[in-house]
């Protein structure tokens, strides 16, 4: 597992690349699973002052995991940032526990220890067990409308293949790179198709109809 530290328009003090490396050497627990690390720190002007960008992408043999954070200490803005990953992490560890009792279609945890049918549905509910993040995943700072107003409008353009999946790996793929959404080719039907976020811990499924 390589480990690679940078920033742009920041000093990565050695202090903070011990710091950084002692957290995610715990990814090594995952095997051959992780190839690649990388942590950028970044300071940008239009962030807001002093504000720094904490981005950390996870490489392996499976799908990319990828989360960020951005706020005034660069110790701070690490933890929050590596926080969400482990959360993500842990979603996608518990789903795929899911996947394997409730075969086909994802389950909430209720239902797949319990006695009711698999949910048919393309919307699922997953509820997770109080346990310690870190600790999960190796078995957000408040907004005001002031903020909001005074950033500038940023739209950014992106083209990718389509993958063909399940509306369950979407889930997964959507999870792990921490995204509201995710497009995607349905692997049964060969339509477009668009895995989102619902309230309460629970995802939809929307699909294009050209009639």
């Amino acid at each position: 597992m390589e480990v690679n530290i940078y920033g742009r328009n920041i000093k990565v003090t050695e202090r903070l690349e011990e710091y950084v490396n002692d957290k995610v050497q715990k990814f090594a627990q995952l095997g051959d699973n992780v190839k690649d690390i990388d942590v950028k720190f970044s300071k940008d002007g239009h962030l807001g002052g002093e504000s720094i960008r904490v981005e950390i992408t996870v490489v392996g043999t499976g799908p990319v995991l990828r989360s960020e954070a951005q706020g005034h200490d660069k110790f701070a803005v690490f933890d929050e940032t590596y926080g969400k990953l482990l959360e993500r992490l842990r979603r996608a560890r518990d789903r795929r526990k899911l996947h394997k009792r409730g075969g086909k279609h994802p389950v909430s945890v209720a239902d797949a220890t319990g006695s009711i049918p698999v949910v048919t549905e393309a919307i699922t509910e997953i509820l997770l067990p109080d346990v310690p993040v870190e600790e999960a995943a190796f078995d957000n700072s408040e907004v005001t409308l002031a903020d909001e107003a005074a950033s500038p409008i940023e739209i950014r353009h992106k083209s990718f293949k389509g993958e063909r999946l399940t509306p369950a790996e979407a889930v997964d793929r959507m999870e792990l790179v921490g995204h509201d959404f995710y497009l995607y080719i349905d692997s049964e039907t060969g339509a477009p198709a668009a895995a989102y976020r619902r309230k309460g811990w629970s995802y939809g499924i929307i699909t294009l109809d050209n009639e």
